[in-house]
């Protein structure tokens, strides 16, 4: 039985959840050595994943001044950030600031990013991060493990940073509207893992070790967050089952 470092003690994991990341009961963490198999994981777990890479890619191009900086929040191991700036590489002069909480995610992101001189990724917590003023924000499945007594004011602050007529792109896996909804969402979710090839106890073992991490809110408690924020202009841009994409412009 594997062992996992958490808080600086070591608890045995329950099993694996793919890839050989161990599971903790309530204790998922994209620390560790998470960051070592994060994109292979990542994509056999949330559909259309670089679909959604893309489509940001092609937002971009109504947003990205050749003047403006640009951020990515939970950069993870930079992949996406990588594809902004190489499908805007004709604007070097755009600053693209990734940021992320994990250190050896941002140390996977900067060798990943090493090659592309106008890429910062930065180590901090978002919710502390001064962020500068900004055209294009995206969380990619990020704030979704913030705690929710922390979103609205993480909103606010992406609000309050964005010049007028920019844009903040939000992903993020949502809860179904009411318990029959929810039950269909969870159902179809986990046959899709299955599809892609996770065990069912991998399965198991990640929905155990997302309890009280993974707080997902509803398609209306997005809406609500970037509402209270200030943003007016709002428009869904991906759907599938329990996975949701929002545009929404200052």
């Amino acid at each position: 039985m594997k062992k996992v470092s958490e808080n600086g003690k070591s608890r045995k994991a329950e099993g694996t959840v793919g890839q050989d990341i161990a599971a903790l009961r309530a204790g998922w963490s994209f620390g560790g050595n998470v960051a070592d198999t994060f994109v292979s994981h990542v994509r056999q777990s949330v559909p259309y994943y670089d679909d959604g890479h893309d489509l940001i890619c092609y937002l971009s191009d109504f947003f990205c001044h050749s003047d403006s900086t640009c951020y990515e929040l939970g950069v993870s191991t930079g992949e996406l950030i990588r594809k902004l700036a190489e499908y805007n590489a004709s604007k070097p002069d755009i600053r693209w600031v990734g940021i992320d909480v994990e250190e050896p995610m941002t140390k996977k992101a900067r060798d990943h990013c090493k090659n592309i001189k106008n890429i910062e990724i930065e180590t901090g917590d978002v919710l502390l991060h001064e962020l500068g003023k900004t055209d294009f924000i995206v969380s990619y499945y990020c704030i979704q493990f913030i705690p929710p007594c922390h979103r609205q004011d993480l909103f606010d602050k992406i609000y309050e940073s964005l010049n007028w007529g920019g844009a903040f792109v939000l992903f993020e896996k949502v809860r179904g509207p009411d318990a029959r909804f929810q039950d269909i969402m969870i159902s179809l979710y986990n046959d899709f893992k299955f599809r892609n090839g996770f065990s069912a106890d991998e399965i198991l073992n990640k929905s155990r070790s997302l309890k009280g991490v993974l707080e997902p809110f509803s398609t209306e408690g997005n809406l609500g967050l970037l509402k209270r924020a200030g943003f007016v202009d709002i428009m869904p841009i991906m759907k599938y089952v329990c996975f949701e994409g929002f545009l929404a412009i200052k």
